[in-house]
């Protein structure tokens, strides 16, 4: 593992530091449409070369969130996985619930049940979810809620209805709907014969082809955060080049919640083992695979996994490769990369 003190690029704003950095200011660039919105609770912004001028795939991207949100979201009191957590077990979930249980199934077997999607509960009472929080959480809330946790305690039926053992158990995809929903975003493009495009959403990426200039093709390239809590200044620490894949990554230096009468911060990621949110020295966790969902899942798994683990689940994972920054004793950054991960890596 390599110390990080020297790696520093300033800027100035998240969603650039994202994206736009492909292609320099010299370049420019093809005819590329650049959609921005908002969804899924966070920012968007899908860049795409269109096949005409006339071709207008906006409409089609908000259907695709639409989707999702109707089958997985549990902030709409009307979706699918809403009603499943309210108990109704009649409900024959669609073909893309079933693809994201399915993934969500095997990852929590590969993971040992570090990733988990029935933590719903738990982040409902930590103050992550649509309900409403617990105070002042004790102990024996904790450990009530941890009967409720635990996806080997869900199944689908031969004709897709969600049987809970337990009619508590709260169903929550966040952690890797996201990365689903812009998988099918791509597979929307892909049918209407878009070739290069990167979509984004929150900061996890999917890329086909490359980020083509009229001098030059280049591949698409992205940036990752320096896991520092300095939310006015921010800094790269890596820049990564992408060509049809995709890449996530979860960390606990952004999203918390503070107890306003204790001041004691909460990251959101909460272990689905012992029930509390995470307190480890890994900081960040960027994850690329072939589709963002499953992206989406490991890097929220490898953040919960001390990082013994986190290393042994990498070398036994072909799927995926990854990017590892954790702090030592001294409070340095230190990072750990996959061989994969380092051939993508850019000076």
């Amino acid at each position: 593992m390599e110390s990080l003190k020297s790696k520093h690029y300033l800027i100035l704003s998240f969603v650039v530091s994202l994206i736009f950095v492909s292609c320099s200011s010299t370049d420019k660039e093809a005819d590329f449409k650049v959609e921005q919105g908002y969804a899924l609770g966070t920012t968007y912004t899908i860049k795409y070369e269109a096949t005409d001028e006339e071709q207008n795939l906006k409409p089609l991207i908000e259907a695709v969130f639409d989707t999702v949100n109707m089958s997985m979201s549990t902030y709409l009191p009307t979706s699918d996985i809403s009603a499943i957590n309210r108990g109704d077990s009649t409900i024959a979930v669609d073909k893309y619930f079933k693809e994201v249980y399915v993934t969500a199934k095997e990852v929590y077997k590969k993971t040992g049940g570090f990733f988990d999607p029935t933590i719903g509960a738990l982040a409902n009472a930590w103050g992550f979810g649509p309900e409403m929080a617990i105070d002042h959480m004790k102990k024996s809330e904790v450990d009530s809620l941890l009967e409720f946790t635990g996806f080997d305690k869900v199944y689908m039926s031969d004709d897709q209805r969600i049987i809970k053992k337990n009619k508590n158990i709260y169903l929550d995809f966040n952690a890797l709907a996201k990365g689903y929903t812009i998988d099918l975003i791509g597979r929307m493009f892909d049918r209407n014969k878009v070739k290069n495009y990167l979509i984004e959403v929150g900061g996890e990426i999917l890329t086909r082809g490359n980020s083509k200039t009229t001098n030059k093709v280049k591949n698409w390239v992205v940036a990752i955060d320096s896991p520092t809590q300095d939310t006015e200044q921010r800094v790269l620490i890596a820049k990564v080049q992408l060509k049809d894949k995709a890449m996530a990554t979860s960390g606990n230096y952004r999203k918390f919640r503070v107890d306003e009468e204790t001041g004691e911060h909460y990251v959101h990621i909460i272990n689905p083992l012992t029930g509390y949110p995470q307190k480890s020295n890994v900081l960040s966790v960027s994850v690329v695979a072939q589709t963002c969902m499953v992206a989406d899942a490991y890097a929220t798994a490898l953040m919960v996994m001390p990082l013994d683990k986190a290393k042994e689940l990498l070398k036994s994972t072909s799927e995926i490769d990854a990017y590892i920054i954790s702090a030592d004793k001294d409070g340095d950054l230190v990072e750990y990369k996959t061989k994969g991960f380092q051939e993508l890596l850019l000076d």
